[in-house]
């Protein structure tokens, strides 16, 4: 019910209660009644009473309506205001406008893959670009289909960039049955280029079977495409009647980058069509060319684009065809309308033997520095090399650059008109990495977090620059979206009901993560005085977004209890889920309190905040803050790291296990019922969760992730019987240990391995996830090095589970071609998502030792 309708109920029950009692009062005197009859026949007197009465009644409903018309614009004031807040930003500095965003840095980063989307996607950090891709026709089960963007369906037995560099190198293997394709990506800043330098690709084909087959001769066809989001014009050269054999494909002319020219070059003998189209819309591509090539196919029978263009085409795709095996280069060059552009001799540069010779020199680049930063010697198995390879180069590889408008949901008793659900956030830029190319191709905040534990070792400027532009995502309030859906083409991956962000909705602030290493970093003397001064720049710019963003989850997220914390918005009244999800905290499923409440106390959330105060404290020291203290975060780090108060709140004296408080009650199951459908009146078969106990405030016994983060944040005393216990939940096949690594859930909970609903399987219910076992990793190695009982121990357990770890990952890696979401604790599989080289890359790390 919304609100308008709860005060016209509440409006209607006054009048119709004033009724009632002035008819209960004739009823009981007479005498009333008969003085009204006798006055009917007595037209003055009966005329002033009917006017009088009537003067009344219609004053208090008056009075009634004015009183309704006001609270109900004020209501709608308040609702637009609090509306309008929801997507105003934080008046603060933005981060991206800090110097060292600027000049050379933004330049070097405008052009590059920035596409994760599409299996090669290339585009500028700029909110409407000029992009390019590949595509090519696959074969699967006798059928022909055109590959583009990445999808688990296509069935490619591998693909991802085993080498990137994160701005001007990049090299992938794609495996499609029997086909492989090697794209290699470089970008150069020569004499004579436009803003952002010039760039090229190198594709290179090869049919597997024709090395046992050489006189099968097989003919593939390849896809690449311009798109200008701006709407700009192209010129195509071959509708140039003095077109000959010359390289040039297309050409054009932009505002960012001045005229620019796009080039074909090969040794091998290639057949070239194309197709030029006028649209805005960029997010369907390849059904835009898989109907032209229809068309054409059943006009012509060949398979082939037409060789025509609309007029004033702002998007162009070139078929190169050539049988197996061939090799092609494009080349993209910008400020091609200056007079020392030197086009020529760049294109020289950019194709055949001397890009081969710059690809070798990036090659090389890499792979030192792969090893320099991760500290890969040689006792490092081969095979582990190619998977921590693969790892940082599908990371820095899968970065994007988004942009649009996140859609904000509204209050379900929102006023505002049309009935609107949602408002749309300010337009904004994102460049991040993303947790899985054909899954999650878009920015997650607590997954940035883990990714630049990554990436700060390898580039500290793309780090900083990825955490500045979340940082300038946050909102007057403190709040950032957790999932950034920006744009056409991320949106076109996202089913409808998982768009909308709610902002009473949190997400782990993991970034802090991050900044707790850089200020570790330069205290440690690990940076030069050049990356000391950026970080230190950056810190004391961040500090007012930080404390911002902490202050929103100290309001919103706090508890009924002293330094007591949970995560607001589990829903209370759900009839379906066996346990309501707690989406928000990132664990999704993970059992908390069967019945959502304010009583509730979050462990995890406790630790979170605990990191943050402590991260604050230590950033305002590191930059020269006066009135640091002053602040409290020291004070309350201090008081949240109180291993008394931890323990009162969330120890379980018994089991030595730390869980959740919460309404809770362990006789909850999901049953089969049989309900109407309203739609066609027939009856369906639901499971419904039933209640057989009245839930009770208490600890919510379930061992599993959430127990262990006292542990991973390291606050339990190296000499205390806590961290005992803690070894022997981990190290027990009872419970969460594992050959493949630390299982989410413990075996003896009663919600392992459960369906959450009919369509829910379990996700944080006993699989293995690499964020969690890097971070347990992190504190047992902690732990191994502090002095206490338990440090032989500590070791042990921490030799051997970094050995499970690195073994299966790398295992599952050589058998299925990629990196997974999550492990299966029975056998070791990957599960969930493949091609997740999202926090699944910390096996990086945890083969550099780097914690």
């Amino acid at each position: 019910m919304t609100g308008s309708s709860r005060r016209s109920a509440r409006s209607r029950a006054v009048s119709s209660s004033s009724s009632a009692a002035a008819a209960a009062a004739e009823t009981r005197n007479p005498t009333t009644r008969t003085r009204r009859d006798m006055h009917r026949g007595r037209g003055p007197i009966r005329l002033m009473e009917v006017n009088l009465k009537s003067l009344l009644g219609f004053g208090f409903l008056a009075l009634l309506i004015v009183v309704f018309l006001i609270y109900d614009r004020t209501a709608s004031v308040v609702d637009e205001d609090r509306s309008l807040r929801i997507v105003t930003p934080l008046p603060a500095p933005k981060m991206m406008d800090l110097p060292q965003f600027q000049g050379e840095h933004k330049e070097r980063l405008y052009w590059g893959t920035y596409r994760p989307l599409v299996y090669l996607g290339i585009r500028a950090r700029t909110p409407r670009s000029l992009i390019a891709g590949l595509m090519w026709i696959g074969k699967k089960n006798g059928q022909y289909f055109m590959r583009h963007v990445c999808q688990d369906s296509d069935d490619l037995s591998t693909y991802g960039w085993t080498q990137h560099n994160g701005h001007d190198y990049g090299l992938q293997v794609l495996v499609d049955q029997d086909l492989t394709l090697t794209t290699s990506f470089f970008k150069t800043k020569t004499n004579g280029s436009g803003y952002g330098g010039d760039w090229a690709v190198r594709v290179a084909v090869q049919n597997e079977k024709s090395k046992l087959e050489e006189e099968t001769l097989r003919t593939a066809h390849l896809f690449f495409y311009l798109a200008d989001e701006d709407g700009n014009a192209f010129s195509i050269a071959r509708e140039d009647p003095f077109f000959h054999d010359s390289t040039l494909l297309s050409s054009g002319l932009r505002e960012d980058v001045g005229g620019w020219e796009l080039h074909l070059d090969s040794p091998d003998n290639l057949e070239v069509h194309y197709a030029g189209f006028r649209t805005p819309h960029m997010h369907n591509l390849s059904e835009l060319f898989l109907q032209t090539l229809g068309v054409h196919a059943t006009k012509t029978r060949l398979l082939q684009l037409p060789d025509t263009s609309e007029q004033s085409p702002n998007i162009v795709v070139f078929q190169i065809s050539g049988n197996l095996p061939f090799k092609m280069d494009i080349a993209f060059l910008s400020g091609t309308g200056l007079l020392n552009s030197r086009a020529e001799e760049r294109v020289n540069s950019l194709t055949g033997a001397l890009l081969t010779n710059q690809l070798n020199v990036k090659q090389k680049e890499f792979e030192d520095k792969y090893r320099r930063c991760f500290n890969v010697t040689d006792e490092v198995d081969s095979e582990s090399v190619t998977v921590g390879s693969a790892a940082i180069g599908n990371m820095l590889g899968g970065i994007g650059y988004f942009y649009g408008q996140s859609r904000i949901a509204l209050p379900t008793d929102s006023k505002l008109g049309n009935g609107k659900k949602y408002v749309p956030y300010w337009p904004a830029a994102l460049y991040s990495a993303v947790p899985s190319r054909p899954f999650f191709p878009r920015g997650f905040l607590w997954d940035e977090g883990f990714h630049q534990l990554l990436i700060w070792r390898w580039d500290i400027g793309i780090c900083l620059d990825i955490i500045g532009h979340w940082l300038d995502l946050m909102n007057v309030d403190g709040w950032i979206p957790r999932e950034q859906i920006l744009g056409a083409e991320a949106l076109s991956k996202v089913p409808e009901e998982f768009v909308l962000q709610n902002p009473t909705n949190a997400n782990p602030p993991a970034l802090f993560l991050v900044l707790r290493d850089l200020v570790s970093g330069i205290k440690r003397n690990k940076f030069t005085a050049a990356e000391n001064n950026q970080i230190s720049a950056f810190l004391d710019r961040a500090f007012v977004r930080l404390e911002a963003w902490f202050n929103w989850f100290n309001t919103t997220q706090k508890g009924k209890d002293t330094d007591s914390f949970y995560w607001h918005g589990r829903d209370n009244k759900t009839t379906r889920e066996l346990n309501p999800k707690t989406l928000m905290s990132g664990l999704d499923d993970y059992p908390r309190a069967s019945h959502p409440s304010e009583d509730e106390r979050h462990l995890d959330l406790r630790c979170w905040m605990l990191l943050a105060a402590d991260c604050l404290h230590s950033i305002g020291e590191l930059i020269g803050m006066k009135n640091v203290k002053e602040k409290g975060y020291y004070t309350m780090a201090k008081q949240l790291s109180d291993f008394e108060a931890l323990n009162q709140m969330h120890l379980d004296l018994t089991s030595g296990a730390y869980f959740d408080f919460g309404n809770h009650t362990e006789k909850v199951r999901l049953r089969w019922h049989e309900v109407m459908e309203p739609s066609n009146n027939h009856l369906k078969r639901v499971l419904v969760r039933a209640v057989a106990e009245r839930p009770q405030l208490g600890f919510v016994p379930h061992v599993g992730y959430v127990s262990l983060f006292p542990f991973m944040m390291k606050i339990i005393p190296p000499a205390s019987w806590v961290l005992e216990k803690q070894l022997d939940l981990v190290f027990n096949r009872s419970t969460l240990w594992t050959d493949y690594g630390i299982r989410s859930l413990s075996k003896t909970s009663s919600l392992y391995m459960k369906r959450n609903t009919e369509h829910d399987a379990p996700y944080w219910r006993g699989p293995i996830w690499m964020n969690m076992n890097y971070m347990i990793l992190s504190a047992l190695h902690h732990y191994s090095q502090e002095d206490g009982p338990y440090k032989a121990r500590a070791k042990t357990v921490y030799e051997e589970l970094r050995k499970n770890i690195i073994g299966n990952v790398v295992r599952n890696y050589f058998q299925t071609g990629y990196l997974w979401e999550q492990y299966d604790q029975n056998k070791g599989k990957g599960k969930g998502a493949r091609v997740f080289t999202g926090w699944t890359s910390l096996v990086l790390l945890m083969m550099a030792e780097a914690y």
